[in-house]
């Protein structure tokens, strides 16, 4: 055996230059590699935030509600949750579905009420 081998030594040199890389960036992203990849990476969480949305909506509505009454859950008030929370501006429509969705989703149909399907 060489007391210095250049394989062992590569190696150790391009394992020392990769961690330099990783202290230097910090797992920072500088610029997606993609646009549509960034685009729809953005499009899906900005839904996901809006089912969060109408998630928080629901369960606030069923906090409020006293017992024996049905929770009310508004349309505004998942748009209101978005505003808040997530700092997304929501149209009427696209607030209604996810509040349908999630109307269904969370079995609210037994002591919830809403306007969302109208």
């Amino acid at each position: 055996m060489r007391p210095h081998d250049p394989g062992g030594l590569l190696f150790v040199a391009l394992g020392l230059i990769l961690v330099a890389a990783g202290y230097v960036w910090r797992g920072r992203v500088l610029r997606p590699l993609s646009a549509k990849r960034a685009q729809a990476a953005v499009i899906q969480d900005r839904s996901r935030s809006l089912l969060r949305s109408a998630d928080m909506a629901i369960a606030d509505a069923r906090r409020r509600a006293a017992r024996g009454e049905p929770a009310i859950v508004t349309v505004g008030d998942v748009t209101r949750v978005a505003c808040q929370h997530y700092g997304h501006f929501v149209e009427h429509e696209e607030a209604a579905a996810a509040l349908r969705q999630r109307f269904d989703a969370a079995d609210c149909w037994v002591d919830c009420m809403t306007d969302a399907f109208n």
